[in-house]
């Protein structure tokens, strides 16, 4: 309960509901420039962690299943230009 929190507490907690796209989206362009520099299998995990941020940002799965199959960054970068385009 937001009641449970200080005034404070539960600005910083509104923001970050507000920005909630915004930050996702921010994690995947980040996530764009580690997957052109990992190998192995932290390559796998940020690969996962691209598909959750996907998720959180209410891609359709088909599109998220499309991308992450690829395993092509310059694909994942597509999708972030997009978002910012928006």
């Amino acid at each position: 309960m937001l009641s449970d929190y200080t005034r404070h507490q539960q600005g910083i907690i509104k923001r970050y509901y507000e920005n909630f796209d915004k930050i996702q989206v921010q994690r995947l362009s980040e996530l764009v420039t580690e997957l052109y520099l990992a190998e192995g299998k932290k390559r796998d995990k940020l690969w996962q962690s691209a598909a959750t941020a996907m998720q959180k940002l209410k891609l359709p799965q088909q599109r998220i299943d499309h991308v992450v199959g690829k395993k092509d960054p310059a694909l994942l970068a597509a999708v972030v230009k997009e978002l910012t385009a928006n």
